[in-house]
């Protein structure tokens, strides 16, 4: 018997996870893997199968057909009813998730040059799916979305209006996971989800978001996923003189400085070991050590930010990688704000795949008209 399924994708540079939902009411998890190792050694994964190395040459195009195939072969007895994709930046267009069709990714594709690193590739597996198969229902959701409503006085920097029009302006991201958030406090935690939450989505890419009733009402990222917190490999905010020092000083050019600030900076920079917190808290090396406090420093910092655009903190939320697995981390973020107490501290887990499911099912079954 064939069980109807929605494919969550959320595609980047090097990785594609992958999540198979049953399309039904409780969205059941089906399977949960994707393609790691883009560029390097690519390995396609689900739970419950063995790993099957793709050729070292394996383009993403070419690990996004491995994945599509597997759901409709290998993976079981399932029809692909839609897919649901996790898209980073929708700018002020697109506030709700929509039909992913020809018009709706031409207008996308104008919004590369805000999210250079994410949305090419988001777009490039629509592309690739809609190739396998022209009729295949496709559902965008946006990071964005989440802060779409936020306060003029949390979405404006401090520039000429001619700018601001040209998009020069704060967006906030990582919005699908703190929806999550919004969700579990909801419906697990009701004493706290009307009050003053601080969420704090920390991974290899890292934000927090100021919620009031669950309602995003300020967030760290602003244009574009550097600013704010550092991360594993971005560096979080900076002066902007310094990247003119690069500029005019150093002699670096636009790509160079995009590549520092994007893939050599943040956790791996400051502590010249690696981007992975694992290695950091296993590692004796002083480097180690200093880069972990200054992220903890940095976000205990970042937080308090938070804290004043609500008036106050009543909870703070950890999900993530780090957030929720290194513990270490989270009690040197604590320490840094015990000037702040008392706020209740919860650990949620991220599951940004299921937030895409629960949208993309409201379209399989005809409840948003598009």
């Amino acid at each position: 018997m064939m069980t109807d399924a929605i494919l969550v994708l959320n595609v980047g540079s090097s990785s594609i996870k992958a999540s198979v939902f049953a399309a039904t009411d409780d969205l059941p998890l089906l399977a949960q893997g994707g393609v790691s190792g883009i560029g390097g050694s690519p390995e396609l994964r689900w739970d419950g199968a063995v790993p099957r190395q793709l050729p070292m040459d394996c383009s993403q195009e070419r690990a996004l057909r491995e994945v599509v195939q597997w759901v409709n072969s290998s993976g079981g007895h399932w029809r692909l009813r839609a897919v649901g994709h996790r898209i980073v930046h929708g700018s002020e267009r697109f506030v709700a998730p929509v039909v992913l069709t020809k018009q709706v990714c031409e207008e996308l594709a104008t919004l590369v040059p805000l999210a250079p690193l994410h949305q090419a590739n988001n777009l490039s597996a629509v592309r690739v799916v809609a190739e396998l198969d022209p009729d295949l229902l496709q559902i965008g959701c946006f990071d964005t979305a989440f802060h779409a409503d936020h306060d003029l006085l949390f979405r404006y920097y401090a520039l000429p209006k001619y700018l601001r029009e040209r998009g020069i302006r704060r967006y906030g991201f990582h919005g699908l996971s703190y929806e999550w958030i919004a969700r579990v406090l909801q419906t697990q935690y009701p004493e706290v989800s009307g009050g003053r939450v601080v969420a704090a989505h920390l991974g290899n890419g890292a934000s927090l978001c100021a919620m009031r009733a669950c309602k995003s009402v300020d967030t760290t990222m602003g244009m574009s996923t550097l600013d704010g917190l550092p991360m594993g490999t971005r560096c979080g905010s900076i002066d902007p003189g310094a990247i003119l020092y690069m500029l005019r000083e150093l002699g670096f050019d636009v790509d160079r400085i995009e590549r520092i600030l994007s893939r050599e900076s943040g956790l791996a920079g400051l502590s010249g070991i690696s981007h992975d917190v694992r290695e950091l808290l296993a590692s004796d090396r002083q480097e180690a050590g200093f880069a972990l406090r200054f992220y903890a420093l940095m976000t205990a910092q970042h937080v308090a930010r938070m804290a004043v655009s609500l008036g106050g903190i009543d909870a703070l939320v950890f999900t993530g990688g780090i957030g929720e697995h290194a513990v270490p981390v989270r009690q040197m973020i604590l320490k840094q704000l015990s000037c702040l107490l008392p706020f209740e501290v919860l650990v949620i887990a991220a599951n940004e795949a299921r937030m895409i499911a629960e949208h993309s099912w409201k379209f399989v079954k005809g409840r948003v008209v598009t």
